[in-house]
């Protein structure tokens, strides 16, 4: 498609087009994403709404361009409003639903009737929602032994968080993020040197940086103490909590630094339970051999399950991005 046709593309357009069609033929809207791995998370979340009616079709918001990104969708389709009821936009929260209108993303984000947003920092959020993650370990191991509790443990990660999370959102809502940026937040949040065996100690190892950067934090901004108190109230209202902190930090941080080095640790103990069984049973060699070989093949990688996990539908934030959805439909068929 010629770049100039593509730049005048808006909701009429596909308007236009619907309205060619046959009073049968399903209405299609298009939905566009960040990047690919957006394209499987929106699927699933958009396939509930599908009917004999109406279709979503999500793609990326150009096909003769490859720049990708939360910007790019923003910048292309939300520039004088052209999106609407047949041309939406599905992004990552990130901090945009927390800072609550005070740039111009942000309000274009949260107040759009044709942008939807995850609710959580990104989709890794609810990838790696901890209720859920029990059943990645079994999806990747094949064994339904609990040795770990992961709500436990991401509830206490979670208040640890908390006090020093209310403080980036504080900074980037007042302007002073320079001063404490989210890599600045991700470099305390990474627990580090992580045991199944003993997980209080990573949970101790933050609740020290935590507390030494809240420190620091007070002598720079000595009359902070109204608005900090100010943002907590207000980050409640829209609905992070103290145990649910780990759902508003940043998206890959979460997954490939803290989510994915447990997990793994959790796998690999789960299958030396699997693999020992294997190896003590009374059975001839040569069909133990065989078990362990089966077994080993059937085993998934960690990411990957990690990446088609949809646990995350019975969180209370999923339940709101759909409400946005549904509104959307009630109001536009």
């Amino acid at each position: 498609m010629p770049s100039k046709l593509r730049d005048n593309i808006n909701s009429k357009y596909f308007e236009a087009a619907n309205a060619l069609k046959s009073k049968k033929a399903r209405r299609r809207i298009v939905a566009y994403v960040e990047s690919y791995d957006d394209i499987y998370f929106w699927r699933t979340v958009l396939s509930d709404f599908e009917n004999d009616k109406l279709y979503f079709e999500v793609m990326l918001p150009s096909k003769g361009e490859l720049t990708r990104g939360k910007k790019s969708v923003l910048m292309n389709f939300l520039k004088g409003e052209p999106l609407g009821r047949d041309m939406i936009a599905c992004v990552d929260a990130d901090y945009d639903y927390l800072i609550a209108g005070r740039t111009q993303q942000s309000k274009k984000v949260i107040e759009s009737p044709y942008v939807f947003h995850t609710y959580v920092y990104a989709i890794e959020n609810y990838q790696c929602y901890a209720p859920s993650l029990h059943n990645v370990c079994v999806s990747v191991t094949l064994n339904d032994h609990r040795i770990f509790d992961f709500r436990e443990y991401f509830s206490l990660f979670s208040e640890t968080l908390f006090p020093l999370f209310v403080w980036s959102i504080m900074l980037y809502r007042n302007g002073n993020y320079p001063k404490f940026s989210i890599s600045d937040f991700n470099r305390i949040a990474d627990p580090g040197g992580f045991s199944v065996h003993n997980p209080e100690a990573s949970i101790s190892n933050v609740k020290r940086k935590v507390h030494t950067k809240i420190n620091e934090l007070q002598r720079m901004f000595p009359e902070a103490k109204e608005e900090y108190l100010k943002t907590k109230n207000d980050l409640k209202i829209l609905g992070v909590t103290p145990q649910t902190t780990y759902l508003y930090i940043q998206g890959h941080h979460l997954f490939d630094t803290v989510v994915s080095p447990i997990l793994s640790k959790v796998c690999n103990l789960l299958r030396q339970e699997r693999q020992n069984e294997i190896y003590h049973a009374t059975a001839h060699k040569t069909q133990k051999r065989n078990e362990m070989t089966c077994y080993e093949n059937s085993l998934q990688d960690i990411k990957v399950m990690l990446k088609k996990n949809s646990g995350y539908t019975s969180s209370d934030q999923f339940r709101l991005l759909q409400n946005d959805i549904r509104k959307y439909l009630d109001y536009s068929v």
